[in-house]
């Protein structure tokens, strides 16, 4: 009863990445304006990234019978997000009408080698694809990545998933080591070759960038990734920039099939599910279901007391169904499916749950990520431009305005475009997103943004009123005073000087001087507008003695009185 059980193995791996990051468009080329896909397109062949048609003719295309699937699962105005119309609804004189979800794609890239901790034997995981997503409107974009193994130990796959979607190390041990990150990094070409390695390792490189910029280093092995995207404090130029908007660590969406998912204890469940890496190797017994021992669990028994009911859809953990023992992990930060590697459903790639995985699952799990990120650049938005204002310069007033107004108006536009509470009717889709939504708490995240939005603008427009009240005061102010030299010299209807049979000479003079002087007294009386505003109200204050009224006059040229 007490013998130890022998570690499960993972037949088949999938992990797809994802990497929110805010683009910064690089401000005096010829690009600026473009839309970010455009600028790519435009490279040619310099740029490794083509962008994917998913409705092309069928025959000899990508879409397949998963992607109409896929389309299917989701509620028209979602579709309508994912996909846009069909190419023969587009104006052909437009190139660039299509969903305003767009997706480009790399193809040099054909493997992973990668080692978990220092010692380990590096493994060798397929890069099923390489797709970075852009958002028509919204300056987001989404590096996904998406790598495949077969037959791994379960605590290796505990270890990649924790350590591989890092951008950046989040500290080194004494030995100048990585904390946390891989111990071994590398993107191998089709042909065998290494394109890129981490550097995660060279700490001076790291700190000196964090002394200088006050922002992160990225690890070369994702910065070679992005290319011809560039940090935003990179060296290397780049039409298009970006910068990092969310924790180091990238969400990500995994997929187990395991020999008998039952043979998983809770401690298994529980480090996949929060991504807590690996636990002690000695802490594994078969019969141990529900672990007590503080030292198995990642975290504090009271802590996890609610794990099941927090963070798993156990609606097919049971003996029946197509796919029996399914269990989906949703922690908002991970997506983990884990099911049965003998079941014919669950490992089927057109129809079954790695289907799904790779399609529905994914979508929902990325527009939950698209929604938090979007979120994050408006409210960064918002702190950039109160950072910019400068009151007493009326040229960065001006430009506060229009960067309010914009952030106001796309605010809008990505309220009515992308922001939708349900994405598809289907139960396991439905839960799965309300799952990942409460978990990064979006929707808590948007009533802030937008009220900080709508505060932002609701003081422009203030400010607007004031100054058109100003405005309306100065002028009424002038209008009154000038009634009263119109009135007097218009009185009789005749003029003071009969002038008009004099020589044009002396008309001319006597129109220059009338024209000094009136245009004098306007300015003069626009200048005291604010204190003759004053002495106007004092003067209709049926409260007020005639002694006050006349020191309101007074006020009028007294210094200081503002």
């Amino acid at each position: 009863m007490a013998e130890s059980a022998t570690e499960p193995m993972v037949k088949h791996f999938r992990l797809a990445l994802l990497w929110p990051l805010r683009l910064l468009p690089v401000a005096g080329t010829s690009g600026a304006q473009q839309r970010p896909w455009q600028i790519l397109r435009d490279m040619g062949e310099a740029c490794p990234w083509r962008e994917l048609e998913h409705d092309a003719e069928l025959e000899g295309s990508i879409f397949q019978e998963r992607h109409y699937t896929e389309f299917v699962t989701f509620l028209p105005y979602v579709q309508q997000f994912l996909y846009g119309e069909g190419r023969l609804r587009r104006d052909d004189a437009d190139a660039d009408a299509g969903p305003p979800m767009r997706v480009l794609r790399r193809r040099d890239v054909a493997h992973v080698r990668i080692a978990a901790r220092e010692g380990d034997p590096p493994v060798m995981l397929d890069v099923v694809h390489v797709h970075l997503y852009f958002f028509f409107d919204v300056d987001v974009v989404i590096l996904n990545v998406e790598v495949a193994g077969n037959d791994l130990p379960l605590s290796q796959v505990q270890e990649l998933m924790y350590r591989a979607g890092r951008a950046y190390p989040s500290g080194w041990n004494a030995d100048g080591r990585a904390l946390h990150s891989l111990a071994t990094a590398e993107w191998i070409g089709r042909d065998g070759s290494v394109l890129a390695r981490t550097d995660a390792h060279e700490r001076a490189a790291f700190m000196t960038h964090v002394s200088r910029h006050r922002a992160p280093r990225i690890a070369a092995h994702w910065a070679w990734l992005m290319q011809p995207l560039a940090s935003a404090y990179a060296e290397q130029g780049g039409a298009l920039r970006y910068r990092q908007i969310e924790y180091h660590r990238m969400p990500l969406a995994a997929y187990l099939a395991v020999d008998d998912p039952r043979a998983l204890t809770r401690n298994d469940f529980v480090r996949l599910g929060l991504v807590t890496g690996a636990g002690p190797a000695e802490a594994r017994d078969e019969h141990r279901a529900d672990e007590v021992d503080g030292g198995a669990l990642p975290y504090a028994t009271p802590h996890l007391d609610d794990f099941e009911r927090r963070y798993c859809y156990d609606r097919f953990w049971s003996a029946s169904g197509a796919a029996p023992w399914t269990r989906y992990l949703c922690s908002g930060h991970a997506l983990v499916v884990v099911g049965d590697a003998k079941s014919a459903y669950f490992t089927d790639r057109e129809r079954g749950v790695l289907a799904q995985f790779r399609h529905q699952h994914f979508l929902l799990f990325l527009i939950a990520h698209f929604q938090k990120a979007s979120l994050l650049m408006f409210s960064e938005r918002l702190v950039e431009a109160l950072k910019r204002l400068h009151v007493a310069d009326p040229a960065s007033v001006r430009r506060f305005k229009r960067a309010i107004r914009a952030s106001f108006e796309g605010f809008l536009r990505f309220t009515h475009r992308y922001w939708f509470h349900d994405i598809a009717e289907q139960a396991q889709t439905r839960a799965l997103f309300r799952m990942t939504t409460a978990h990064l708490g979006t929707d808590a995240l948007y009533a802030e943004v937008k009220e900080r939005t709508a505060d932002m603008n609701g003081y422009l427009d203030a400010d607007s009123l004031r100054r058109q009240a100003n405005t309306v005061v100065r002028l009424t102010v002038v209008t009154i005073f000038g009634l009263i030299g119109t009135i007097t010299t218009g009185f009789l209807g005749m003029n003071l000087l009969a002038e008009a049979e004099s020589p044009l000479a002396e008309r001319l003079g006597y129109f220059a001087l009338v024209f000094v002087v009136s245009t004098t007294l306007t300015l003069y009386t626009m200048v005291k507008s604010k204190r003759l505003s004053d002495f106007l109200d004092a003067v209709s204050d049926e409260r007020l003695s005639t002694w006050n009224k006349l020191r309101a006059l007074a006020a009028v040229w007294r210094r200081g009185t503002d």
